[in-house]
């Protein structure tokens, strides 16, 4: 069976009927058609039709930016109907995964996601190393000073406020207090400044 897959942007005020069109001219008999970012992995369409697929069926788009704008994800999902046993075409790209020469497409692209990763990945070593080198660091800036952490942990080992009633004093979630008390405490592993 053929399965089409249509899908616009929630916030673009795109038509979805062109697609519908293509998709009807090559035979599809079933489309599943969605408003929701090619960005976004909840998408119920999407879904149903990945869990409606069976051996021998074959998934059809207009266009690959409509399964999906990340080409990891557009491999995963490509992944999980070659899983099933189905077969995928891109009407615009003339990409055909039933096809040898299709296979080998998908394979390439597949090849320049897994680069543009590692890219990515070396890049960002590559800045972060630079930023400690340059004496910063990265992540949120703690949600407690210095000094209101020595205040939290003076007034809960003294016995004035319980580590729910600091939390609540600081505005801070109680998971916090805890590390913080962990991270103060003779047996942690670091010391509170």
């Amino acid at each position: 069976m053929r399965l089409g897959y249509a899908r616009v942007s929630k916030s673009d005020g795109q038509d979805i009927a062109a697609q519908k069109a293509a998709l009807r001219d090559a035979g599809v008999e079933r489309v599943y058609e969605e408003k929701a970012s090619g960005g976004r992995w909840d998408r119920p369409e999407l879904h149903k039709l990945l869990d409606y697929l069976r051996a021998g069926d074959e998934v059809i788009v207009w266009k690959l930016d409509r399964l999906s704008r990340s080409l990891a994800d557009l491999l995963r999902i490509i992944e999980k109907i070659e899983a099933k046993g189905a077969g995928f075409r891109s009407l615009t790209e003339a990409i055909d995964t039933t096809t040898p020469a299709g296979r080998m497409m998908m394979q390439m692209v597949g090849s320049f996601a897994e680069f543009e990763r590692e890219m990515i990945r070396q890049r960002t070593r590559a800045g972060l190393e630079r930023a400690r080198r340059e004496g910063r660091v990265g992540g949120r800036r703690p949600k407690l000073s210095s000094r209101q952490r020595r205040e939290v942990v003076e007034m809960v080992s003294s016995g004035q406020k319980t580590a729910a009633d600091a939390a609540r004093l600081f505005r801070v979630h109680p998971a916090t207090i805890g590390r913080l008390l962990r991270a103060a405490s003779p047996h942690g592993n670091k010391q509170c400044e």
